[in-house]
């Protein structure tokens, strides 16, 4: 809630339309439930954006080629794509999904907060805010 509430209000420091667009943005007037919906449509969207995007370069990229940057053609130095790349990729996937599911099976709770399971009230701040240790930079920034 309070993080949604510091971001959202980074927007409004824009003049003139600032405030209209944090408003627009929380649909309301405070964070609340039509936030937290669009900030969820949101998150679930932009990853199959993301993978159509990549699938757009990547079939440009064969289509068209790489350019190499020096202007000599190079086509002795080139390498089939399936063979090697695809299964090596498969293969990383694998092992990355594997990991990651045995660690979020074998202890779900082990990089969370205690305070993340407590009941987000709007009307109390909480004493020490602390960022996961992904969002420290920005922490960082936000501060400075």
């Amino acid at each position: 809630f309070w993080g949604a509430t510091v971001i959202t209000n980074l927007i409004s420091v824009i003049p003139y339309f600032g405030p209209l667009a944090v408003q627009w943005l929380w649909g309301g007037f405070n964070v609340g439930d039509p936030t937290l919906t669009r900030f969820l449509s949101f998150h679930f969207i932009i990853p199959f954006v993301m993978i159509a995007m990549s699938g757009v370069h990547l079939i440009l990229l064969h289509e068209t080629g790489s350019s190499n940057p020096l202007g000599m053609p190079l086509n002795m130095d080139k390498v089939s794509f399936s063979k090697f790349f695809i299964i090596k990729d498969l293969v990383t996937l694998a092992l990355v999904l594997l990991g990651l599911i045995l660690l979020s099976t074998m202890s779900p709770f082990m990089f969370m907060d205690p305070e993340n399971f407590l009941k987000a009230n709007p009307m109390v701040t909480p004493i020490h805010i602390q960022p996961e240790w992904y969002f420290l930079f920005a922490y960082a920034i936000l501060r400075s």
